[in-house]
């Protein structure tokens, strides 16, 4: 791989730069310009689109057997880890991440087309109990051409976990990347290339489209050559891309946002709590959709459990992403700490008590960058916005509860329910805490921790399907069924 940032849409199989206008990527530890990628036009994702249906069509790939494209994934795997390191720095660059959680998300990228891989070689198809004079079976066929939108938090892994079962599913993929970081996907764009030609498949099985959402992803949705299309980002957006594919009667995954509840017992291992809790929320600088950022702490243990939380918080080392002793790094961009650092100011007003953090740090080395420090408020009722709303930072909420009834009456008292965690010994509450809860993912003593062939997304606004797992693959096809007469007489009245 090039050393020089990638900066080239992959359009309809060739590479090349985007007719629409400029974006110049930043690195949000500097400031520092890295690229100029241009978005594509309306016209260049249609064209790409038109060329995606082709190659879904092309018998090089549609005639191809399950462990032929097993193959494919594989290889693209091997590649990725050929390149990893690169990967991780270009990641790093772009998204201002540590490089320990870059490498972490491009191994992990590797593992989910390894996985989909064997899960595409050994998945069957069923023969179905008949109720007659024939055989029935269900079987599994490609939906054409699929659409993936993808944030700009962790682009490698979202990447990979839309792309491997896409292409597992016997389709093409229009992949966009996020505006502000499109460089690591593009990148995987160049790899995927690879791994087309070097077996001799379409190039046009893949395009990445660079731009505006508003444009790019509009275009992308509407494209009546579209049949599916997978989106993880914001409610909001998530929304406004549902009604355009109803309209389309048209199949749509949506992996959005969330205000997940991470909950302390009196019975808790406190130094395991207070280590998953803060790793919880400000790993990642807390943005991840599933960041642990409404604590509530029994109240008998919330006054010492807090004060021990926020001593620790303020040692936590914040610094470039390139620094191997950074424990929290920089936000992506300067206009989304600027968003963070808005909604403190929010939760001022609402009457919250900044325990530690709250403001951007102090220093030359920080002077330039889109940092900004842990923050632990407390003082707020959950019903407050900064308790309701998805903040997407290294913020933290912390609230008492009295009993179970009260804890899941707030916990749940959300929009929106993507995952919760649960600091317990006893393991009868935390099987009871974790039906009740309402959460697409619930951790019981750790947090954050995933398995790509466990399912994954939320309930309420926090989504629609699932991701990951074996029926990854089978979300993305379309399911048929046969019937094979096997009477001398096909119908009941013939003779």
């Amino acid at each position: 791989m090039s050393r020089t940032p990638p900066d080239e849409a992959l359009i309809a199989g060739e590479w090349r730069r985007g007719a629409g206008a400029p974006n110049v990527t930043v690195d949000p530890a500097t400031g520092a310009p890295l690229a100029t990628v241009h978005a594509v036009s309306v016209e260049e994702v249609a064209e790409a689109a038109r060329a995606a249906a082709s190659a879904a069509a092309d018998p090089r790939w549609r005639a191809l057997l399950p462990h032929q494209r097993a193959r494919l994934l594989v290889r693209i795997a091997e590649l990725i880890d050929a390149e990893a390191e690169q990967l991780a720095a270009l990641q790093t660059a772009d998204t201002g991440k540590a490089l320990t959680e870059t490498r972490a998300l491009v191994a992990s990228a590797a593992g989910t087309f390894r996985y989909t891989a064997a899960a595409l070689e050994t998945a069957e198809e069923a023969l179905t109990p008949a109720r007659g004079a024939y055989v029935t079976m269900s079987v599994y066929e490609p939906i054409g051409v699929v659409g993936a939108i993808n944030p700009w938090n962790s682009p490698i892994a979202s990447d990979a976990q839309k792309l491997a079962p896409a292409l597992a599913g016997g389709n093409a993929v229009l992949l966009k990347p996020a505006e502000w970081t499109p460089l690591v996907s593009l990148a995987l764009g160049r790899l995927v290339t690879r791994a087309l030609d070097e077996l001799a498949l379409p190039r046009a099985l893949l395009a990445v489209l660079p731009g505006p959402g508003r444009i790019v992803g509009d275009a992308l949705v509407r494209d009546s050559r579209v049949g599916k299309v997978t989106f993880t980002g914001g409610t909001s957006t998530g929304r406004t891309l549902a009604h355009a594919a109803a309209e389309k009667l048209m199949p749509l995954s949506l992996e959005l946002g969330g205000k997940s509840p991470t909950i302390v017992r009196a019975d808790a291992d406190v130094e395991q709590a207070l280590a998953g809790v803060m790793f919880g929320v400000f790993s990642s600088s807390g943005q991840s959709c599933i960041a642990g950022s409404r604590l509530f702490v029994a109240r008998e243990l919330y006054e010492d459990f807090v004060g021990e939380l926020v001593r620790r918080t303020q040692k936590l080392r914040v610094g470039p992403g390139t620094d191997p002793a950074t424990q929290v790094a920089p936000l992506v961009h300067h206009r989304h700490r600027d968003a963070v650092a808005g909604y403190v100011d929010l939760a001022r007003s609402e009457g919250a008590r900044v325990l530690c953090g709250g403001a951007v740090p102090d220093g030359p080395q920080y002077a330039d960058g889109a940092y900004y420090l842990p923050t632990v408020l407390d003082g707020l009722a959950n019903t407050a916005r900064t308790c309701q709303e998805e903040i997407f930072g290294p913020v933290l909420v912390a609230l008492p509860f009295d009993d179970e009834d009260d804890l899941v009456a707030q916990a749940n008292d959300s929009v929106y329910g993507l995952a919760c965690g649960i600091w317990t010994r006893d393991h009868r509450a935390a099987w009871r805490l974790a039906r009740r809860i309402d959460a697409g993912t619930v951790w019981i003593n750790t947090y954050k921790q995933f398995s790509i062939s466990t399912p994954f997304g939320g309930m309420k606004d926090s989504g629609l399907g699932r991701e990951k797992g074996r029926d990854g693959i089978r979300a993305h096809q379309r399911q048929k069924a046969l019937y094979w007469g096997t009477a001398e007489s096909p119908l009941p009245w013939a003779t």
